[in-house]
């Protein structure tokens, strides 16, 4: 008896001192079929937010987005827009807004291959990390709706009036999602070289190329060119799908809530890292 109490207490130390690991998700077209901030543009304009010229440009810009990707210059030029958009917004307005609509908008647009691996990620004892351009009032629920564990996301200066300045504090595009990986990474335990990421564009090549287990999804040619070349695996995620059909519990409450793990944004590409405390670990010292 005494022999398997011994063995025990060695596996139960064993698993506590190997590194953690994590799942790393760009959101739009990697998770989710279309960009979730143009998503909400009609809902935005209903609220009063934009008005109908707006709506059309945001729809123009999706097309283009949906169409080929957006590169550089194109996602740049985005984020500006995007920013001046959204100067002077209510910033409790637009967290009502998504709320309202967010069931709505997202969940028919996620993709089944996506619930499925993330499923399949906290099974293997994997946190799950949503990593996006798009502003924290936008990402912070989807991640929630997908049962993510932390988000890293855009975000805008707030006013004392509680409205968005329209400058950006920080930025979650290219290179800066991969050091925000690598913060993560500092500050949880993960082991980057036994992480995995996902996204379909060329500009996240920097976040895919910070972990040991990257892939391209629906990549656009430049990423799919670096994939062919570094050998890198190739999903087709093709199947939107409402998750109470496909996976009613994967956003069960009895999940722990979403950390925002930079929570980060504005309904538009926007910006600047904030780090909370894991939940898990809250709940830990209030034992």
């Amino acid at each position: 008896m005494l022999g398997l109490v011994e063995n025990h207490s060695l596996t139960h130390s064993m698993a506590h001192s190997m590194p953690r690991t994590a799942a790393f998700f760009d959101l739009d077209k990697t998770v989710i079929a279309k960009s979730s901030t143009l998503t909400f543009s009609k809902s935005f304009y209903q609220g009063g937010l934009i008005n109908r010229r707006a709506v059309l440009r945001t729809a123009y810009a999706q097309f283009v987005f949906l169409a080929g990707g957006a590169d550089h210059d194109q996602m740049e030029r985005m984020r500006q827009y995007l920013s001046a958009l959204c100067r002077g917004w209510n910033v409790q307005q637009v967290k009502e807004i998504v709320a309202e609509t967010l069931h709505d908008l997202i969940d028919p647009i996620i993709y089944d291959e996506a619930a499925s691996l993330i499923e399949e990620h906290h099974t293997a004892g994997r946190d799950v990390v949503i990593v996006s351009t798009s502003g924290a009032e936008v990402v912070e629920p989807i991640g929630e709706l997908l049962g993510a564990d932390r988000v890293v996301a855009t975000r805008m200066v707030v006013g004392d009036d509680g409205c968005f300045t329209g400058e950006v504090e920080y930025y979650a595009y290219g290179p800066t999602k991969a050091e925000a990986v690598k913060e993560l990474a500092l500050s949880e335990g993960y082991d980057l070289a036994r992480c995995y990421a996902y996204s379909d564009s060329a500009t996240d090549l920097p976040m895919l190329s910070a972990v040991g287990h990257p892939y391209a999804v629906n990549p656009d040619r430049a990423l799919r060119r670096e994939a062919l070349a570094r050998e890198w695996p190739i999903l087709d995620f093709h199947k939107p799908v409402r998750l109470k059909q496909r996976l009613p519990n994967l956003a069960s409450p009895s999940r722990p809530a979403l950390v925002a793990a930079a929570a980060v944004g504005a309904a538009a590409a926007t910006a600047g890292l904030v780090w909370y405390a894991s939940r898990r670990r809250a709940l830990t010292a209030s034992r």
